[in-house]
């Protein structure tokens, strides 16, 4: 049975073809390129396992994810959890679904109120040799404008979620599932009516 690898640790006794992953997510969680302008210190988050068949691109730790280690683990991840129709034992079942922020770290907040961007040095450091060690990922969900834009380049979030089918089957582009996108959904109804229904099979299909 493979074994998933997560932030929270790799299992002493694995063997075999996880090993090469593990030892990237532990070298991962030694990580301090960013220690200096971190206000929590460094805690890189991440759910990973070479048999996922589903990544989850996401943005940046809050501080909820950052006291936790668990990603989503708050509103947010109830938001996106209802998008995608899954419960928390799937969602977090990486053997299936990967996470993977641009920013493994809470980067802090911003001095007019919000998170901070996620880290830019991050990204370029890990992405690539994480998802090298991931060969089965099918559909990868981008979550937020800053998942799109390192993936796609730049461009509108609502635009490419509307036209979400030129993106697959390779990508998903999704909104940040933020308290502020409750009220976008209210003014967007084509999403619930259009997006979800696609969304939810595309992901049902791969479980």
């Amino acid at each position: 049975m493979t074994r998933p690898v997560s932030s929270a640790g790799a299992d002493p006794d694995a063997q075999g073809p996880d090993d090469a992953l593990e030892r990237l997510v532990r070298e991962i969680r030694a990580c301090t390129a960013c220690a200096h302008v971190l206000p929590l210190g460094p805690r890189p988050v991440l759910h990973v396992s070479p048999t996922a068949r589903i990544l989850i691109a996401s943005q940046a730790p809050g501080t909820r994810v950052h006291e936790t280690g668990q990603s989503f683990n708050d509103a947010s991840g109830d938001r996106l959890r209802g998008w995608l129709d899954i419960d928390r034992a799937t969602f977090y079942d990486s053997s299936r679904i990967a996470i993977m922020p641009m920013g493994m770290c809470y980067p802090g907040r911003m001095p007019k109120g919000g998170d901070r961007p996620p880290r830019r040095e991050c990204a370029p450091l890990w992405r690539d040799r994480v998802l090298a060690l991931m060969p089965d990922i099918r559909l990868t969900l981008l979550v937020g404008s800053y998942a799109q834009t390192h993936v796609l380049g730049p461009g509108r979030v609502e635009d490419r979620v509307r036209h979400y089918r030129d993106f697959l089957p390779r990508y998903f582009p999704l909104p940040h599932p933020s308290w502020r996108t409750g009220a976008w959904e209210r003014r967007s109804p084509w999403f619930g009516a259009e997006v979800l229904p696609a969304l939810r099979t595309a992901v049902h299909a791969l479980l």
